[in-house]
């Protein structure tokens, strides 16, 4: 990906669930919500704080991220969905 986010903004690409039951019943697209984890594939550099220095992200390229139902804005590149959030919208990262 040619995209590089600013301050503390992320990139993420929604993780697909299983769309079977337990007992073996497909639910369709209409049926199923979005799902709220995804991974990220983009951090940006961090917030500046009042005196200019720069804050780390707490979250790196590759975690397995929780956030909001909706949290983010939605965009398309090359194909692909993904969701531009600031790193203040992730619930926590999934271990």
């Amino acid at each position: 990906m040619k995209l590089r986010p600013l301050h503390d903004r992320i990139i993420v690409k929604r993780v697909e669930e299983e769309r079977k039951t337990a007992g073996g019943i497909v639910i369709p697209d209409t049926a199923t919500e979005k799902p709220s984890m995804g991974e990220v594939v983009a951090v940006g550099p961090g917030k500046s704080d009042d005196n200019g220095k720069v804050i780390a992200m707490g979250v790196n390229v590759g975690d397995k991220v929780l956030f909001g139902k909706y949290s983010g804005q939605e965009f398309k590149m090359d194909g692909h969905d993904y969701l531009h959030m600031r790193e203040d919208d992730v619930i926590g990262i999934v271990g």
